[in-house]
């Protein structure tokens, strides 16, 4: 559960991502929109699961490719994705009734527990599915040693 609960409805139930006040708001122009760029970087969702082995990050990216996403760790257990969406080219007789689909720089980071191998993560993309999987480390278990009681 996090400590700063989300205001527009998204789900923010773990404590290592890190807080975007801006990642749900909905930016439609005004001084914070880039002219002529869909804010993405507020579109891209990803999910985030734990399971025995690992953590395991989705994110949808349809429409962009592989080479154009970045995915590193930083900081020791910053895990950064991010990318760019490219606008479609223009063309002299198009006409446009409507354009929905984001463009642009996108960027997530996720701050990663200390129980975790950096140095394994492995990302695969698979039908605009972007899948990170970090490894978990082996949970030593503490050394126990039988006192023989005298007397």
């Amino acid at each position: 559960m996090s400590l700063i609960p989300s205001f527009f409805g998204g789900r923010r139930n773990n404590t290592f991502d890190l807080w975007d006040p801006f990642q749900d708001f909905p930016f439609t122009g005004g001084a914070l929109s880039v002219p002529g760029e869909t804010a993405s970087f507020a579109n891209t969702q990803i999910d985030w699961k734990e399971t025995p082995e690992a953590h395991v990050f989705k994110a949808d990216l349809p429409g962009v490719k592989k080479e154009e996403v970045k995915v590193e760790v930083e900081e020791g257990r910053i895990l950064q994705i991010s990318g760019d969406r490219r606008v479609e080219k223009e063309e002299k007789n198009d006409k446009w009734h409507r354009v929905e689909r984001s463009s642009g720089k996108f960027m997530r980071r996720f701050r990663l527990p200390e129980n975790v191998k950096v140095n394994e993560v492995k990302a695969a993309m698979e039908n605009g599915v972007l899948t990170v999987t970090v490894p978990k480390a082996e949970v030593k278990k503490p050394d126990v040693k039988a006192i023989d009681i005298s007397g």
